[in-house]
């Protein structure tokens, strides 16, 4: 094999590869061999067949898969021997002239064909040792965990049927029409929907309306739906809808003791209290978590400074587009609403793009340095979970793992991730500070810190859900 730089170019690279035609002969001749001993032709004892005969019956057939692994094997052993990693998939091209293709399947000309690619840059880690990081704590208050309880005491809340009219706190069990301009539109009818006045979870002022309804009443409510509503046709419309009420209850009382913990299946009240307190504590533990990590990648981020592979950018960047696009065209959101254009957008998405490449390429670095790696027992736990996502699918869900490498892969970078996370906390300076619940759930703003890895992208199941539209779904929003 001969190997001759054509670019160097940056982090580009371009060869051009020369597989000798005796090369290609040898391995014909070997593989032949291998065949013959193997196959069974009328007339010809076993073992037997003249290899000229087989060469003219399955020659050419051999030789394409001689060249094929060869390329392979070949592109691999020249960037072995030059020292170097390609970010991506090299990309190859062999002779497109069918004269040219022909002469080599024959074993007549030499295989020539070129590779390109982009080299991992290769970059110095600055010290990490000691970095400062705050760590945000919240504390449980004992008043959270009462509304917790209260909560869900609400969701378990008895009802008991009233003949009289509807009143706040009543449960209205109620059918209707949704309609616009008159006309019923998609997924604004329910027969019997059970509403809670007060509870806010239809459209705002819809459940205003049902005071005063008894059961056998019909009215006809008009509302309009908020400017933010998920369902891009239905937000800022107004609308009506022709309900009809069936029975109106009122609810019973709330009683937080041993014998309601029980209902849930819990021994007693205490310890229903406990639990609460620590879901909530585990709540907080993330929150917390996701603060800390992001401090840590952008104090990384500032500290490393250098060349990124464009395609990788670009595969980051084209992930993160697909899912804006994804938002604008299913939740009706465009760039105006978010105060910006579409060019804007892009340029910024670009450089979320960049500084998940380069924190990949980072994370990958300090891992390798730190002997950090991914347990196939750790990689089964990550496969379980995404299975159980989607119940009755898991035989499709393992399947595609299993015929997706790169999907597995995806499963695999975040542990990693994580798993280099802890190795710099160990390492960095960190102090406690306590902070308001508010403060330490506020979302960050968006900077495209999904997972940052190397070669990660997730492959996002995009299950649309359809939504109910008397309800108005705030984690739409």
């Amino acid at each position: 094999m001969q190997v001759n730089e054509t670019l160097s170019e940056g982090l580009k690279r371009a060869l051009k590869v020369t597989i000798p035609a005796t090369e290609l002969d040898s391995r014909l001749s070997q593989k032949l061999d291998e065949l013959r001993a193997r196959v069974r032709i009328n007339g010809f004892r076993p073992g037997k067949v003249p290899v000229g005969h087989l060469k003219r019956i399955y020659g050419k057939a051999a030789m394409a898969e001689i060249v094929e692994t060869m390329v392979s094997e070949t592109s691999r052993q020249a960037l072995t021997d030059r020292g170097e990693r390609a970010a991506m998939q090299p990309k190859i091209e062999l002779p497109e002239d069918e004269a040219e293709a022909n002469r080599i399947l024959d074993g007549e000309a030499d295989l020539t064909f070129t590779l390109e690619y982009e080299v991992l840059p290769d970059f110095e880690l600055k010290d990490y040792s000691g970095l400062k990081i705050e760590r945000p704590v919240a504390e449980v208050s004992d008043a959270e965990v009462q509304e917790r309880l209260e909560q869900i005491a609400e969701g378990n809340r008895s009802y008991e049927k009233a003949e009289r009219a509807a009143e706040d706190g009543d449960r209205v069990t109620l059918s209707y029409v949704g309609k616009l301009d008159g006309e019923p539109f998609e997924g604004g009818t329910d027969e019997n929907a059970q509403i809670v006045i007060g509870s806010n979870r239809f459209i705002p002022g819809f459940e205003e309306q049902l005071k005063g309804l008894k059961a056998g009443d019909e009215k006809t409510i008009e509302v309009t739906f908020p400017d933010e509503y998920p369902a891009a046709q239905l937000a800022g419309k107004a609308a009506t809808f022709d309900v009809s009420v069936a029975e109106v209850a009122a609810p019973g009382e709330l009683v937080l003791d041993d014998e309601f913990a029980k209902r849930l299946g819990i021994e007693s009240f205490e310890r229903l209290r406990e639990l609460i307190k620590g879901q909530i504590e585990s709540e907080y533990g993330g929150a917390t978590r996701q603060k800390v990590k992001r401090q840590l990648l952008d104090k990384l981020d500032e500290m490393h400074d250098f060349a990124l592979p464009g395609n990788l950018v670009e595969q980051e960047f084209d992930n993160i587009w697909r899912q804006v696009m994804h938002d604008v065209e299913h939740h009706g959101r465009s760039f105006e609403d978010e105060g910006t254009t579409e060019e804007a957008s892009r340029a910024d998405y670009r450089k979320i793009a960049e500084r998940r490449v380069r924190l990949g390429l980072v994370l990958a670095k300090l891992g390798e340095k730190a002997n950090v790696s991914v347990t196939d027992e750790e990689l089964q736990r990550a496969l379980y979970e995404q299975i159980r996502r989607y119940p009755g699918q898991e035989q499709q869900v393992l399947q595609y793992y299993k015929n997706q490498p790169e999907a597995l892969q995806a499963l695999r970078a975040p542990i990693f991730e994580e798993k280099v996370v802890d190795y710099l906390l160990e390492l960095a300076d960190v102090t406690d500070k306590t902070v308001s619940k508010e403060e330490l759930l506020k979302e960050d703003e968006e900077d495209g810190l999904g997972h940052e890895h190397h070669h990660h992208h997730d492959h996002d199941h995009d299950h649309d859900h359809d939504h109910d539209h008397g309800h108005d779904h705030d984690h739409d929003r």
